[in-house]
């Protein structure tokens, strides 16, 4: 695997790097051989990944034969749900005590 260095910018190639890296699976990998699996489990690991592989095309496949937009997406840990709101991990507005 290769990634070239533009001008220096070593930052900008570690990230590609990563990216690249993470989108083969290597990270995946290297967490999985880390620790010993057995045989079982790995099994049902595979299984449960090729389930859930299939269902993702299953639901591609009807939202494309049906015309129907895609669902929104959830928002991440921190995000906001709505435009304009705080975001979870703000501040709140300090409220005056009521005595």
């Amino acid at each position: 695997m290769q990634v070239v260095v533009r001008d220096n910018n070593v930052d900008q190639a570690l990230r590609a790097l990563k990216k690249k890296l993470q989108r083969e699976g290597v990270f995946r990998e290297m967490k999985l051989r880390n620790y010993y699996e057995k045989p079982s489990e790995k099994k049902a690991r595979q299984k449960a990944e090729a389930v859930r592989r299939a269902r993702k095309l299953a639901r591609k496949r009807a939202q494309r034969e049906s015309g129907l937009p895609a669902p929104a997406a959830a928002p991440r840990p921190g995000q906001s749900p709505r435009p304009g709101a705080p975001s979870a991990g703000a501040p709140r507005p300090e409220r005056p005590a009521s005595f």
